[in-house]
Formats: C-alpha cells, sequence, structure tokens
C-alpha cells in the first residue's frame, strides 16, 4: 500500500470498532501515540522493531503520518490501548500480463504488544481476529509476516494462528546492534485459513 495520503484507505472498508471476546480492534487515531509509545520504548520490545525514534516527540510525529495511520489498527482492552497491528496491503509478483489480477491481494502484518499485558492470550486473540479481517472483508488471498529468528515470541505467535514458515534466511538481516541476524517468514493462504 502506497504512503501517499491520496491512496485509497484499505482499512476503511472495514465497519470499524471489531469486538472479540476481550478486545477492540480499531483504526489508529494520532491521539494513540503516546500509549502507543509506552510500550514500544521498552527495551524487550523497541529491540525487534524495524524503527523507533529516539523521544516521544518524534514518535508522535512518525506515528501521525497519514501512510502510517491508513495500515495502523490498536487492540484495547478494557479501553486501554494494549497493542498495535499493522496491515500493508501490497501487490502480489505477477508477470505483466496478469499483473493488474495481482494488485492489492495480498498483505504484510505486523504486531507490536505491551509487555505488561502478555501471558493472556491478547496478542493470539487479535492477530486471529486480524486475520478474519483480511481473509473475509477486505478479500485476500494471502497474508505475510516477517521477524527475526531470535524473536521466539513473535514467531511462535504465527504459529499458533496458523501460518506456516516458508523462509529461514541466513543472516539476512541487519540488526541495530550491528550484528547479521536470522530472518523468519511466514505466510497463510486464504483457503488454508478457512480449511483450518
Amino acid at each position: 500500500m502506497s504512503d501517499d495520503t491520496s491512496a485509497p484507505r484499505v482499512l476503511d472498508r472495514i465497519d470499524w470498532p471489531v469486538h472479540t471476546a476481550r478486545l477492540t480492534l480499531r483504526p489508529a487515531r494520532p491521539d494513540d501515540a503516546d500509549a502507543v509509545w509506552e510500550y514500544r520504548r521498552l527495551e524487550p520490545v523497541a529491540r525487534w522493531l524495524t524503527d523507533l525514534p529516539d523521544d516521544a516527540a518524534g514518535f508522535r510525529a512518525r506515528f501521525a503520518e497519514p501512510g502510517r495511520l491508513a495500515t495502523t489498527v490498536v487492540v484495547e482492552h478494557d479501553a486501554a490501548v494494549i497493542g498495535d497491528l499493522m496491515v500493508r496491503v501490497e501487490d502480489a509478483w505477477a508477470q505483466t500480463e496478469v499483473a493488474a489480477a495481482a494488485r492489492g491481494v495480498q498483505a504484510e502484518l505486523g504486531w507490536v504488544f505491551d509487555p505488561a499485558s502478555q501471558g493472556h492470550g491478547y496478542a493470539t486473540e487479535a492477530v486471529r481476529e486480524l486475520l478474519r479481517l483480511c481473509f473475509t472483508e477486505l478479500g485476500l488471498r494471502r497474508v505475510t509476516a516477517l521477524c527475526f529468528a531470535d524473536n521466539e515470541p513473535s514467531w511462535r505467535l504465527m504459529e499458533r494462528v496458523g501460518m506456516r514458515r516458508e523462509a529461514h534466511n541466513v543472516a539476512d538481516s541487519l540488526h541495530r546492534s550491528g550484528q547479521w541476524l536470522d530472518g523468519l517468514g511466514y505466510a497463510l493462504l486464504a483457503e488454508e485459513w478457512k480449511s483450518a
């Protein structure tokens, strides 16, 4: 999905908010930035994030960018933000003659949760609902997720929700520590989700 502010907001096709047994999922708003910053700045969380501004003001500015807001869903439990989800709709690779049929048919997913809320199954509940939304409401055919191989909680979550490991790339990801770490890639097709 483009970060261009004129691009259609794919998530606008969903009737928000969405409720699960214990959680509420809704599109992120600029005023969610401080709550999200509180857990994203924590070292056990921040070590795995792709980018993290150095301070709350920098984070607020990045969080409020239209492209970021267009792909971010917050997760609430008892009206408190406990996590955030990313849904970046993308085109699938295709040969030129059929490229139009591959536009906007898949998404990369991501998630970050407050360590204080871990151990209760909230992440599993939220990501399962996100998968349902991707396949039923958005009509996607495939979703993917990536993580560092050392980020065991993330890849274990991918497996819990039925995603399959498609790639284990050796020393392909440069971590901000300066080390080259292994990366993992997971995916799930709509038909696999339906049959599960």
